[in-house]
């Protein structure tokens, strides 16, 4: 299947089919794990949200002056006081945050699923800080959304399963006013699914442009059947009539060969010269049906007919807005860990409670905790998102493993699916757990001293590679299926994430593994 570059770094691999020219941009927008987008403009500068489930910090923040090249000014949720993941699963967690702007304050409305539920938290500068979570015992359900009319009125509104539902995944749009940020007044139930028995109607957000207020929607699932619709009314309570051309945007009909599915989960956003675009979420299949860069940020346009939005088809190349080009300096491909803090690629599975990790020399060391990937706790993992279906990384690991230590490389898509390159006390270990059930694939002896890993995709073909001297590089075993790490096999909403690990496996450790420097390349 047909690969494509990130917009926001230039890469030149678009393939012939695909060129790109003057005044266009290469879908998606944002490669790698970034779902649920949400968008909202200040000025001329945009500022983008997307989900992260169980990684830590929570809620990346990214800006834009041209809605195509995007920098990330850091996370929302970046202290542990703000995002309790205790115990959560890889897919719970941080689900579908809103971000909205109104009078000169930041507003970010999310869901901490298999947590407390749903909460605000504000902050005058996007970058942050933002404030500790202000909760909404008031409401359930999932994907609230923020509306602030033009009188200042403020709103929330959010999606549910429906108490008697007539079958499993039926749900509905409900709406409250806000005095402060506490739910308020009656609460009005202003929408379900427009499609007979679909699925999950989520994902609302509110809009007012001119004199109707439109309720955009997501339904049908998160897969391929996924889809966006949108409302209106004169009332910011309802009625809701349906766009009788819904649904407005999806994939559903594209059938399997076609290089975007599951369009869905949008976000409107205009321009200061009037146009509109849409941010969404949409996947690039490949090896099967789901990718293991999961469900990813696409950008596509939008104009209004009789009222009512029509929206562009999502394509892997697109006429870019009519806005001047801002690139941003484009980041290292090698980290050497020479910094004061790790930069903004890095996460971590769940709240960090303690400093595993730190920066000493020029290096990340790693602390060989009890904690494995196979539970779900906050192990010694330091990691960073898959943005291309063919990539090479690389490390740098000096590590001297006693009794059931291990450290290495390691490609995680949740706990009972990854793969493990990993320095052991028996040699080095080529490790894989695939439905919660570990087997070694390979081992080689190396001699004490640095060790340089590496890990090459093409495709859903990973091959494991290590040099005990820089430059010879040697195969650990045939090349691994990595269809293990998409969502097709192993579940979930996430994508797969790779990174440097260090684990004692259960048992006490003082030992620690130091990281020189860590490669990411696309090819």
């Amino acid at each position: 299947m047909t690969q494509w570059t990130n917009a926001a770094t230039g890469d030149a691999e678009a393939p012939a089919a695909f060129p790109l020219t003057s005044g266009h941009f290469r879908n998606p927008v944002l490669p790698g794990c970034h779902p649920d987008p949400s968008i909202c403009r200040v000025g001329e500068d945009y500022y983008l949200v997307t989900s992260t489930f169980a990684w830590f910090p929570g809620v990346p923040v990214f800006h834009s002056r041209d809605l195509v090249h995007w920098r990330q000014l850091g996370h929302v949720l970046d202290r542990p006081s703000q995002l309790d993941l205790d115990g959560v699963a890889s897919s719970d967690g941080v689900y579908a945050p809103t971000i909205r702007h109104h009078d000169g304050v930041f507003y970010l409305i999310t869901t901490l699923v298999g947590g407390g539920g749903n909460f605000v938290v504000t902050a005058t500068d996007p970058a942050g800080p933002w404030s500790d979570p202000h909760w909404l015992p008031e409401t359930r359900g999932i994907d609230p959304s923020l509306f602030f009319d033009d009188d200042g009125t403020a709103w929330v509104l959010g999606t549910r399963e429906k108490s008697e539902g007539r079958y499993p995944g039926e749900t509905e749009v409900w709406l409250r006013r806000l005095d402060g940020l506490t739910p308020a007044g009656d609460e009005h139930v202003i929408w379900e699914a427009v499609q007979r028995r679909a699925v999950w109607s989520e994902g609302p957000h509110l809009y007012r442009i001119g004199d109707w207020y439109y309720l955009l929607t997501a339904e049908g699932g998160t897969a391929r059947d996924h889809a966006v619709m949108i409302a209106r009314s004169r009332h910011v309570t309802g009625p809701y009539e349906p766009d009788p051309r819904n649904p407005v945007l999806t994939h559903r009909a594209k059938g399997r060969d076609h290089p975007i599915a599951c369009t869905g989960h949008a976000d409107l956003v205009d321009t200061p010269a009037g146009e509109w675009w849409m941010v969404l979420l949409a996947t690039r299949p490949y090896g099967g049906d789901f990718p293991n860069l999961g469900r990813e940020t696409f950008l596509t346009p939008v104009t209004w007919e009789d009222g009512w939005p029509v929206v562009g088809e999502v394509t892997p190349v697109r006429r870019a807005p009519a806005l001047a080009p801002h690139r941003w300096p484009a980041a290292p491909a090698c980290d050497h860990f020479d910094g004061v803090r790790l930069s903004p690629v890095w996460n971590h599975l769940r709240t960090p409670r303690e400093p595993y990790w730190s920066l000493s020399g020029g290096r990340l060391l790693l602390r060989a905790r009890p904690e494995t990937l196979a539970g779900r706790e906050n192990p010694s993992l330091v990691a960073r998102r898959q943005q291309h279906r063919d990539f090479a990384a690389h490390a740098a690991l000096d590590f001297t493993p006693e009794g059931d230590e291990c450290a290495g490389l390691a490609l995680v898509q949740n706990e009972d699916f990854h793969i493990l390159l990993v320095l052991a006390a028996r040699g080095l270990e080529l490790r894989v757990r695939e439905a919660g059930a570990e087997r070694l694939l390979a081992r080689a002896d190396v001699p004490p001293g640095r060790v340089h890993l590496g890990v090459e995709a093409s495709g859903q073909d990973y091959r494991a590679r290590y040099a005990v001297r820089p430059g010879e590089w040697r195969d650990l075993g045939g090349p691994v299926d990595g269809r293990i790490l998409s969502s097709t096999v192993a579940g979930g909403f996430t994508g797969a994430y790779i990174g440097m690990y260090a684990s004692s496996n259960g048992h006490p450790s003082g030992n620690s593994a130091a990281f020189d420097w860590f490669e990411y390349l696309g090819l």
